[in-house]
């Protein structure tokens, strides 16, 4: 039996605008899109096409080509 070809697996490359900035990622939820931009682990807002995401749904958030995600993280100070 043949191994599965890794890239029928992947997903493709959608076209997204993050933070105003147009980004080509190969990610299928918000969650995969915050790994593949340096987000992991940070604690951090998320908005999707202007509607907020909480972070327990970001795994369940599914992306498509155009939609536009905000990330803000929090700042300190005073």
């Amino acid at each position: 039996m043949k191994p599965a070809d890794e890239t029928m697996m992947r997903p493709a490359a959608l076209e997204l605008v993050v933070n105003g900035e147009r980004r080509s990622i190969a990610v299928g939820t918000l969650q995969e899109a915050l790994g593949v931009l340096g987000y992991g682990d940070v604690k951090v807002a998320t908005a999707l096409n202007g509607v907020f995401v909480a972070a327990n749904r970001r795994a369940e958030t599914e992306l498509a080509t155009g939609d536009r995600i905000e990330i803000v993280a929090p700042r300190q100070g005073g």
